[in-house]
């Protein structure tokens, strides 16, 4: 029953459930992630839009030192999303169960690099700062490019901003006074109360992430980020399997 869900959470064969019920997971880690990341390195690190606007702020400021850090981190998030997107493409052609499971595979081994390796080296100097920020802004490319390529860009799970806006606009739906109109067949404004449902389970499981991962990186350290790893290796392990015992030939 457990190798059943597993094999079908993070398949080949997917439907909005199955995506939603993934990205539920997912919003989970990055919430842990971006916690656990901010108190290691004072930085969200899945916030481009910040990272974006403060490479504007260093150039008005000329603070042209600090620029060169804020690129890497883009170009680190970027080539994250590359990675799933090269991964799942390939995955595609070879015809594999784990398309999908792969980027897991490879976010769950980036996360206990970065719990082992933070355990056992100090943070304070400026290059380990800065090796870690790029680290994890490639893990969080990398994360939130998956559920966006299985969704077909309708889930992200690090995109609060963009969730957060569209439940204020199924709110507004929800609110709006429909008068009768002097055209009959024109239809109401109608919310989406299932999208809502969605949206709002994204959100909250985003920030009991952030909750559990402060909790626990505060009273652990890095290796708190093991248990992360471990869920995502146990999300992705059964089509990996599959795909090991029976493995299908390039089409």
């Amino acid at each position: 029953m457990v190798a059943h869900y597993l094999r079908k959470i993070s398949g080949n064969k997917r439907h909005r459930l199955l995506n939603l019920r993934l990205a539920r997971y997912l919003a989970f880690v990055a919430g842990a992630t971006n916690a656990g990341g901010f108190l290691a390195v004072q930085q969200y690190t899945s916030h481009m839009s910040g990272i974006v606007a403060s490479i504007g702020n260093q150039l008005v400021l000329g603070h042209y030192h600090l620029i060169l850090s804020s690129l890497l981190a883009l170009l680190s998030f970027l080539t994250g999303a590359a990675c799933t997107a090269i991964l799942v493409n390939w995955g595609k052609r070879k015809g594999i169960q784990s398309l999908f499971a792969l980027p897991l595979v490879v976010e769950a081994l980036l996360l206990v690099c970065f719990g082992l390796v933070g355990a056992r080296l100090p943070m304070q100097t400026p290059e380990l700062m800065m090796m870690t920020i790029i680290l994890l802004c490639f893990l969080m490319g990398l994360h939130n490019a998956l559920i966006t390529k299985i969704s077909g860009a309708e889930i992200r799970t690090t995109h609060v901003t963009g969730m957060v806006t569209d439940l204020g606009i199924e709110l507004g739906k929800l609110f709006y006074w429909n008068k009768k109109s002097a055209a009959p067949k024109q239809e109401g404004v109608r919310a989406n109360r299932m999208k809502m449902l969605s949206l709002f389970s994204l959100i909250a499981s985003f920030l009991v992430g952030g909750i559990v991962g402060s909790m626990g990186f505060e009273k652990i350290g890095f290796l708190f980020t093991l248990p992360f790893a471990a869920l995502l290796f146990i999300l992705a392990i059964v089509p990996v399997w599959d795909d090991i015992v029976k493995p299908r030939k390039s089409p």
